[in-house]
């Protein structure tokens, strides 16, 4: 049987005492955590090893002892070794580094009086295993499962994950370096100083009343959210309408989320939490460079003489646009009557369309002025008020295409009907299915009439459904790429991928083990390293949880809806959450 025996590398080099770690249950391995320097007490060793466990929740232990050799340290070697009576398990282990070597040496003695040299492999192959582990990063990293699943430390305990879970959990047992004023002296990863930083803990102080002021806040909002004004039918219409508001609200949790007082649960929660918090953070920053580069220069004022000749230019185009599509476009014979009737009819609307683009201009340049002070809620609110802009100043090529596809739906269903009539069939309304009927001479006649007239007429309206129906396509093309801009600001994890970049151990994939020392008469010593986390499983892992921009159906499913005229609208479902 092999014995493992996970040894931290900064008690290399400590000074002769006792090992304090754990026997991981289940399996013949050791997690050696600390070094207790000699001089101690035993007795006070004991009722220390008795508050740990009380804290951690860690069956802590006296794994055996630890012997540094020195001029005149033999009583003290010798005391060690008889300290198993003191401790008793059914394994005492004696480690002792050597002179001139590059590893220690190991003696394992069982109660039974049986013990295992190093490197002894005679009775039934028992054998020594050293693992060397950095204590610092196995104490900060999270092992992630290797073909993923949900990541809970509760259950699938494997050897590994206990070593990993035992080490992060036994904090208290760091919390003693060289400068405390103890018993006894502990050589542990934080045995030279424990690291902190005044940032970070000003940070810790003043995140409480923070959070209680943005919760208060944020209660405010709720309550003038819930308010009987804002609930009427109109409002609520538009509000669920207008991208921004949308956007709002999904801030809105975002920050409840994070205003939280009570300690996130678990590493997903807290992982959750520094995502959504950077996020927010970097959108803020980039909200202000986008509002210091609109102010400077007078950009607003020259943006806002811009946007009506534009608005203009395109209006004109879309005139042309028709006055060809009156005529014969490319070659192409149109009803004459129709086209001139539906041409006549979209002209009238553009008309009315520069007619109000007019009348807004002298007010254009203030509302950018008062719409670019949006961005300091973000720069995906600032996008999301761009869409909703958009929206606005192509209203009237989505009510084109509204006509047009509506007119289009008709012929199609009239002549689906019409189909069906000379095959003798007709669609049951009540059993939602195809059914035989009969037909007398004179509902054929009619119905031939109208086959007729809807088939001719349908070139035309065809036409002028798939023009449009482009135009539309193209708006619908500019505001998903803005929505999938806000998605990716939302969603993208960038305080994982902070982690990934600059300290992949603490995002761990696995593990690997690279030999440091094989030689005969003693142990294996192997080195235990991190596998970090690639970075599409760190998108995998840590993606927040948002409201999805992408399109839910396929190319397929689009060109079939196109054909059957369903409308289309932007890409963006807000009911729905994706992980």
């Amino acid at each position: 049987m092999v014995l493992k025996i996970f040894f931290p590398q900064c008690c290399r080099g400590a000074d002769s005492g006792l090992l304090i770690g754990r026997w991981l249950p289940g399996h013949n391995s050791a997690v050696v955590l600390a070094v207790i320097h000699f001089p101690f007490i035993p007795g006070q060793v004991k009722q220390y090893l008795s508050q740990l466990q009380s804290l951690t929740q860690v069956d802590l232990s006296v794994l055996g002892s630890w012997c540094k050799p020195s001029e005149g340290q033999e009583e003290v070697q010798s005391f060690l070794k008889d300290l198993s009576t003191i401790f008793p398990h059914g394994r005492w282990l004696q480690l002792s580094n050597d002179k001139g070597k590059k590893c220690f040496s190991c003696q394992v003695n069982s109660r039974d009086g049986k013990m295992i040299e190093s490197g002894d492999k005679e009775d039934q192959g028992d054998q020594v295993i050293c693992i060397h582990y950095d204590q610092c990063k196995v104490m900060l990293s999270q092992l992630h499962p290797a073909h993923g699943g949900i990541l809970n430390p509760k259950t699938g305990l494997s050897e590994l994950r206990l070593v990993f879970q035992t080490v992060s959990q036994s904090q208290a047992l760091f919390y003693i370096d060289k400068y405390d004023e103890g018993p006894f002296k502990l050589t542990h990863w934080q045995s030279e100083g424990r690291e902190g930083s005044i940032l970070v803990e000003l940070s810790k102080q003043a995140s409480v009343p923070v959070c209680l002021v943005l919760a208060w806040l944020l209660s405010i909002w709720y309550w003038v959210c819930k308010s009987r004004i804002l609930n009427l039918w109109p409002m609520r219409f538009v509000s669920s309408k207008l991208y921004s508001c949308i956007q709002l609200s999904h801030r809105a949790e975002h920050l409840q989320t994070i205003s939280m007082p009570r300690k996130a649960e678990d590493h997903i929660e807290f992982m959750r939490k520094a995502n959504i918090f950077v996020s927010f953070l970097v959108d803020m920053a980039l909200g202000l460079l986008l509002i210091s580069w609109l102010y400077r220069e007078n950009r607003i004022s020259r943006l806002a003489d811009t946007l009506v000749p534009v608005a203009d230019h395109i209006a004109e185009e879309l005139q042309e646009l028709l006055k060809w599509l009156m005529g014969a476009p490319a070659g192409l014979k149109m009803n004459w009557a129709l086209d001139q009737v539906l041409g006549r009819f979209f002209l009238y609307h553009i008309h009315l369309w520069i007619s109000y683009s007019h009348l807004l201009s002298p007010f254009i340049g203030m509302i950018l002025w008062y719409v670019g002070l949006s961005a300091c809620l973000g720069l995906t609110f600032a996008l999301s008020v761009l869409s909703d802009i958009v929206a606005l100043l192509t209203f009237h090529i989505y009510c084109f295409y509204v006509y047009g596809a509506r007119l289009y739906c008709l012929k199609i269903y009239g002549l689906t009907s019409l189909w069906r009539l000379f095959r003798g069939k007709k669609w049951n309304v009540l059993r939602q299915r195809v059914d035989s009927c009969s037909y007398d001479p004179d509902q054929l006649f009619i119905g031939t009439l109208l086959f007729a007239i809807l088939f001719f007429l349908l070139p035309t309206t065809v036409l002028y459904y798939l023009v449009f129906t482009l135009l539309r396509l193209l708006v619908v093309l500019f505001q998903g790429l803005l929505h999938l801009c806000v998605d990716f600001i939302n969603s993208f994890p960038l305080f994982a991928m902070g982690l990934r970049i600059c300290r992949s151990y603490r995002l761990a994939a696995g593990v690997k083990f690279r030999v440091l020392e094989q030689e005969p008469e003693r142990p294996l010593h192997l080195l235990m390293e991190m596998n970090p986390l690639t970075y599409s499983a760190v998108l995998q892992w840590y993606r927040t949880l948002t409201y999805s921009c992408y399109p839910k159906d396929s190319w397929g499913v689009l060109c079939k809806n196109l054909f059957i005229e369903e409308l289309i609208y932007p890409w963006k479902h807000k009911n729905i959450k994706t992980d």
